[in-house]
């Protein structure tokens, strides 16, 4: 049994203010906890003698900025809690602060850089790599994405979750067994076999998360989701499996709907994330009473599900996420208080062990059997009959049964008759006189065939990684081509705007002014390198075949594999956000030009644009003055003047009529 209180971290947000806002300090003199100070300036408007209390100071084991990289948090938060679970405890990491503070940022992290992973994708890929490195255990690995939305629990790796709607879907229940054991009802277990299937299933999960705008953040995540990570294992022979659970906890941000002026189901969503974060409030200072007898678990589904993580039997690990800005102090405030009681929390881990009870019966049956021939031996139960014919032929087949079978643990069972054992061994030394292979012959031919089987294995290993290689680099080409990965899945435009060489033109000058076009850039770029240093390394295994360091080349190219995966997965995503993007805003021209009756509207402009020509369809013509608008105001961005627009429009104009003869010319 571990007994310790429950660790807690602080990420403070925004970065380098503190000069600047002159409302917090660091302190990281401390040689086991970093202290924050927060300081809140005179409201002259109280009066100059007041009794607001003005300086508050409270201990983390550790104090994060926002220039902390990822991989930093990692290791200092996750990878200790990682590491217990692997030996067979329960584990839980959860953030709690305000909205738009960085908790999602923290447990899942972004979606732009391969560099911005959180907490979760970092912790499946050090378990996977430790499960690889250990083989003296046969491990299992499941997944489940719980989210609870408006106090109902949904199951995110659902199938249906995407198709169909959320009130439709299963809901997940809590149920509980006489020893007060959480059990959850229509929650489904993925296994996972490897880091690549275990990613996957979070990127569906995340994609499926209930996600709304706020007026304090874009994309803030309107449920509490629990990932957690279920791992088994058991050493061969033994009847003992070790058990654990990880919980990686992403919590609804915390609002004051007064400040955020939201309504409707948003006012209703933030209701219930205020509701259930209260009820967490009050489990938690009811732990850090002393002589509390009763520990409110029920009055909320995220409390009941975290039980163990409370009080339990459970390593818990807290990271509080401030976003230390002059109008959200009392916030940060009340964040820093609820992460002070968090830490009085004193939990008692235990290692999760039970029997195998199919193994066990196996072992128990074999054990009376072996008791009871010994017991006929001790016994004298004495036959002085001969073998039959049939007893011999029956005795020589076990025996060759039992020579030829690579099982150092295998046995001769023949049973508590003194006549077959000794007919046994008068056989066995039969055999060995009459052979004819020598046990050094044996040992060489035996080396042979190993490392003639490990070749054989190694260069088809390698074939395939070949293959696959090429398979990447064809699709990184098509990646890599900007006209194909943006110019071709543009369908959505219409029939002459897809025809004209201006909206290639709006789209290029769109996309080189976006704000992920650095992203995208350096995202394939990197891609290209890790490209081609997995193509030098498949060569050079090519060339030099199996050698001493083959495995080393051999594991690193499977790394570059899941890091190019990664990041082909980040650029797909990209490019579907800025197709998006150039969609609306262009929609949004079109709607404008056509509210305004555009048409009657370009019919009675001055000479000088008289000449662009119509085509005396109602629609089409809208669309044209639609593209002319557009195009005026990216050339007006970029400074080019408006008579070129003029000249270009009708030129573009002038070759879809010539492309489409059977439209009439009314001009």
């Amino acid at each position: 049994m571990v007994k310790e209180t429950v660790r807690v971290y602080a990420r403070v947000k925004p970065l380098g203010r503190r000069q600047q806002a002159g409302i917090y300090s660091v302190d990281d003199n401390e040689t086991s906890v970093s202290s924050l100070e927060i300081i809140v300036p005179r409201d002259l408007a109280d009066g100059f003698v007041n009794n607001k209390r003005e300086s508050y100071k409270f201990k983390f084991q550790k104090i994060f900025d926002q220039e902390a990289k990822q991989d930093v948090v990692f290791d200092s938060i996750a990878k200790p809690v990682a590491e217990c679970a692997l030996a067979g405890y329960n584990g839980t990491i959860f953030a709690y602060g305000q909205t738009g503070s960085g908790k999602t940022f923290t447990i899942t992290g972004g979606a732009e850089r391969y560099s911005d992973r959180g907490i979760i994708p970092r912790t499946l890929s050090y378990i996977f790599h430790q499960l690889q490195k250990d083989s003296s255990k046969v491990y299992t690995t499941h997944v489940s994405y719980l989210e609870i939305y408006n106090e109902c629990g949904y199951d995110l790796l659902d199938p249906r979750h995407e198709a169909s709607r959320l009130e439709d879907l299963p809901k997940v229940t809590i149920m509980e067994d006489p020893d007060q054991n959480i059990h959850l009802k229509n929650l489904s277990l993925q296994q996972a076999t490897n880091e690549e299937e275990a990613l996957n299933l979070l990127f569906l999960g995340d994609t499926n998360r209930m996600i709304a705008e706020t007026p304090m953040n874009q994309a803030s995540t309107r449920s509490h989701c629990i990932f957690t990570i279920h791992i088994s294992s058991k050493e061969p022979g033994s009847a003992t499996i070790r058990r654990s659970k990880l919980h990686l906890v992403d919590l609804a941000g915390s609002e004051r709907v007064a400040k955020t002026g939201v309504g409707g189901h948003l006012l209703t969503e933030a209701k219930y994330i205020n509701l259930s974060l209260h009820y967490l409030e009050q489990v938690i200072i009811a732990l850090a009473e002393k002589n509390r007898s009763h520990i409110p678990y029920r009055n909320s589904m995220m409390t009941s599900v975290l039980r163990d993580s409370l009080g339990g039997n459970c390593m818990t690990t807290m990271i509080a996420t401030l976003s230390l800005d002059k109008r959200n102090i009392g916030e940060s405030i009340s964040t820093c208080r609820f992460a002070q009681r968090v830490a009085l929390i004193k939990n008692e881990a235990v290692l999760n062990e039970e029997i195998d009870p199919r193994l066990m019966i196996a072992q128990l049956k074999k054990e009376i059997q072996e008791l009871k021939d010994e017991l006929a031996l001790v016994t004298g139960e004495q036959r002085t009959a001969e073998l039959s014919q049939e007893e011999l032929l029956r005795l020589e087949e076990l025996i060759e049964r039992f020579l030829e079978d690579n099982d150092p643990e295998s046995i001769l069972d023949v049973g508590p008759d003194m006549r077959k054992i000794k007919y046994c061994f008068i056989h066995v030394k039969q055999l060995m006189n009459h052979s004819k292979i020598s046990e050094k012959k044996l040992l060489s031919q035996h080396i042979s065939e190993e490392k003639d089987t490990n070749i054989q294995a190694g260069k088809e290993e390698l074939k395939k990684l070949k293959e696959l290689l090429q398979q990447r680099d064809n699709e990184i080409g098509i990646l890599c081509e900007e006209k194909k990965i943006f110019g071709f899945e543009l369908i959505w435009l219409q029939y002459f705007l897809c025809m004209s060489p201006g909206c290639q033109e709006a789209f290029e000058v769109f996309k080189r002014d976006h704000a992920d076009s650095i992203t995208i850039e350096d995202n394939k770029q990197l891609l290209k390198q890790r490209s081609a240093l997995g193509k030098n390394i498949s060569d050079t295994i090519g060339t030099t075949g199996y050698h001493p360091g083959y495995k080393t080349m051999f594991n690193r190219l499977k790394g570059l594999k899941v890091e190019i995966e990664h990041l082909q997965l980040l650029m797909e995503k990209a490019k579907v956000k800025l197709q998006k993007d150039f969609e609306l805003w262009w929609s949004e021209e079109a709607t404008k030009l056509q509210s305004a009756n555009i048409l009657a509207c370009f019919r009675t402009l001055p000479s000088s644009s008289s000449s662009i020509p119509l085509t005396g369809d109602s629609q089409i013509d809208a669309d044209i003055l639609a593209f002319i608008k557009a195009r005026e105001n990216i050339l007006q961005k970029k400074g080019k003047s408006f008579q070129k627009i003029r000249g270009q429009i009708k030129t573009s104009s002038t070759a879809f009529q010539s492309q489409n003869s059977f439209i009439p010319h009314l001009y």
